[in-house]
């Protein structure tokens, strides 16, 4: 195993690399804000794959397989924003608080991440100062945009899981996630269990009720916003055809759901 000493803190994103994210924002933008955290395999340069053999930054462990090219179709399809993490979740998890340690994983689904072993103090800022920071800024600027007096936007949190972990098999296509409030949540369950051959889990394989669910804790629940996590499993979208199909049958279970006019209305705690 080789580890690879992190870079100073100046340096993480070097001329010509990609930005923190990228952000979608349609001119006739709907009231609709879509985020995508793991997105991207991507690691900065300066660090070098992490340390890790090419083959495992194409694993799920380095990003979410299929999420980002499914986000971007459904903001095309929704004329929806669209705010998606460019960088591994390996360099630094955008859905974790950054004092949670699974925020810069020494260790990923039994996989040792070396250039995390031992992150310092400084290490750590340094990747939150140059691509934590500005995609929560991002989320939060399109996510105001969207606000008026008279109407709040939703908010919609797309992911995907893999078909198996820890050797369990997980049986849902697709999973729901949701804490207190129902309003989208609900009858998008109900919309997307109209299909026989689909498998859809509420709150599986990941409950909503989970305290590391950084991105729709912070950005949606303290400002009432109606808001959901959509889990897709990776195998169904690994590549375009099935990356089209569930973005179709997604867009068109939530453009239903969104003709509610009470999902435009926010709910402080």
């Amino acid at each position: 195993m080789v580890v690879v000493a992190p870079p100073t803190v100046a340096d993480l994103l070097t001329q010509g690399e990609a930005p923190a994210y990228d952000s979608i924002e349609p001119a006739s933008a709907r009231p609709i804000v879509l985020a995508c955290d793991h997105a991207s395999n991507r690691v900065p340069r300066a660090l070098e794959g992490l340390g890790l053999a090419a083959e495992r930054l194409q694993q799920h462990i380095a990003w979410d397989i299929g999420a980002g090219a499914v986000t971007r179709l459904l903001s095309e399809r929704l004329e929806a924003p669209a705010v998606l993490g460019n960088y591994s979740r390996l360099v630094v998890d955008l859905n974790r608080d950054l004092e949670d340690p699974t925020a810069f994983p020494a260790i990923s689904d039994g996989v040792l991440v070396p250039s995390n072993l031992g992150l310092g103090i400084e290490q750590r800022a340094q990747r939150a100062k140059a691509l934590f920071k500005p995609y929560h800024e991002a989320l939060r600027r399109v996510t105001q945009a969207q606000s008026s007096p008279s109407r709040s936007p939703v908010f919609v949190s797309i992911h995907s899981f893999t078909p198996k972990l820890h050797g369990v098999r997980r049986p849902w296509h697709v999973g729901i996630l949701w804490d207190q409030d129902p309003r989208l949540a609900v009858p998008l369950l109900a919309e997307l269990r109209r299909h026989c051959d689909i498998t859809v889990g509420d709150n599986e394989p990941y409950s909503g009720r989970h305290p590391a669910d950084f991105t729709i804790d912070h950005h949606a629940e303290p400002l009432g916003l109606a808001h959901v996590g959509i889990e897709i499993r990776q195998d169904l979208i690994n590549d375009l055809s099935g990356q089209q199909r569930w973005a179709a049958l997604l867009g068109d279970a939530l453009a239903a759901v969104l003709e509610n006019p009470g999902v435009y209305h926010s709910r402080p705690r």
